[in-house]
Parts: C-alpha cells; sequence; structure tokens
C-alpha cells in the first residue's frame, strides 16, 4: 500500500490565521489554484481509493485531486480536525492576537503541557482516533496493494505522522504545520510504515 496524505489547500482563515478546527470553512480561490496544481502534479498516480475529513476545506481538495477517476471517496470522521472548541475563530497572529488563555500558545511551543479550552479535543484523544485509523487501512489485506489519498488537515496530519514515527506528544509537532496542499508519501508493507517523502509541495 501506499498513502498520499495530503493538508487541504489555502482558506480565508488559513491567511487570517484564525484557529478553524471544526469550523466547516471553505477553500479560497487560491486554495483551489493549489488544488488544481496538485491534481495535475499526481495525475498518474493510480490512487484507488480516497478518504476524507468531512469538511468542505478537505473534501473539496480530495474532490479536486480526484477529477475524473471513478473511485470511491469515503468521508472518514477520524480525520477531521483537531477541534479548538471556544476558541474557534480566534487569531494566532502578532497582530490581532485575541486568544484569552496566556497558555494556549503551548498547543505548538510545548505540547506535552496544552490544556484544551472548553470544548476543545486533546491531541492524545486526536493522537488515539488518527492511530485507529491507520491500523484499520494499514492491516486491511484487501487493500495491501492500494494506493490510497488522504485529505486532511494541519493538526490531524500531524497526528497521522506522530503515529507512523511513533513520538511521543512532545515531540507531536515534528517538521512542524505543513504548507496548504503538501502531500506526504507513506509506504506501507506487513503493517510497517515508512515515510518515504514529506510535506511536498508542487506549487
Amino acid at each position: 500500500m501506499r498513502l498520499y496524505i495530503i493538508r487541504h489547500g489555502e482558506t480565508e482563515w488559513n491567511v487570517l490565521k484564525r484557529f478553524q478546527g471544526r469550523s466547516d470553512i471553505p477553500l479560497n480561490d487560491e486554495g483551489r489554484r493549489l488544488a488544481r496544481i496538485t491534481a495535475e502534479a499526481l495525475r498518474e498516480v493510480p490512487f484507488s481509493r480516497i478518504y476524507t475529513s468531512p469538511l468542505k476545506r478537505a473534501y473539496e481538495t480530495a474532490m479536486i485531486i480526484k477529477a475524473d477517476r471513478d473511485i470511491p471517496v469515503i468521508e472518514e470522521p477520524r480525520i477531521i480536525e483537531i477541534g479548538f472548541g471556544e476558541y474557534e475563530g480566534l487569531c494566532c497572529g502578532k497582530e490581532h492576537y485575541n486568544i484569552p488563555d496566556p497558555d494556549f500558545m503551548n498547543f505548538f511551543e510545548k505540547p506535552e503541557a496544552y490544556k484544551p479550552p472548553r470544548g476543545a479535543e486533546g491531541i492524545d484523544e486526536l493522537k488515539a482516533r488518527t492511530a485507529d485509523f491507520l491500523q484499520e487501512i494499514v492491516y486491511n489485506k484487501d487493500m495491501e496493494n492500494d494506493t490510497v489519498l488522504v485529505s486532511t488537515h494541519g493538526a490531524a496530519l500531524r497526528g497521522l505522522l506522530s503515529n507512523i514515527t511513533q513520538v511521543g506528544i512532545k515531540d507531536f509537532w515534528g517538521s512542524g504545520v505543513h504548507k496548504n496542499c503538501a502531500v506526504t508519501i507513506v509506504d506501507v508493507k506487513n503493517g510497517q510504515m515508512v515515510i518515504t517523502e514529506e510535506g511536498k509541495t508542487y506549487y
């Protein structure tokens, strides 16, 4: 099996540095343009199926890359973005920073100390559900020769990768948040997962 894991294209909230989480924000025009460029680069990849987060920005990215392929597109809630609860829509950009919790940036800077706001999801919960998704597909004998696209989000993608590399929450962010439409390739054999390319952009 080969997995192509992609972060969705750009949205207006990405531009404004607003936390999206479970908020269902669509791609902007630039996000669609980046997805089309990526789709052209992956045009010859023989995808047999697509798993996508149900949120519009990931689903639309997946459909642009799917193009005219006659393959199943499966909405998968376990690869939805981490939820930020009451802080969704708030800004972490320097000029308009408005997050009331002075320790919130532990989310990026010291994830092992991160305390989710009200109604949010913990990093440990994100790791657990993305691990569950991975285990289900990589041990599926019917899929062992498949090439699969997984369309997801910044933190959810890091959840997937942290499970593949088996690092703890302290090292959750690894090389950081991938750029919009960045693609990571993972080869799977006998349930063993190896990252062969990480965070590649085609634009």
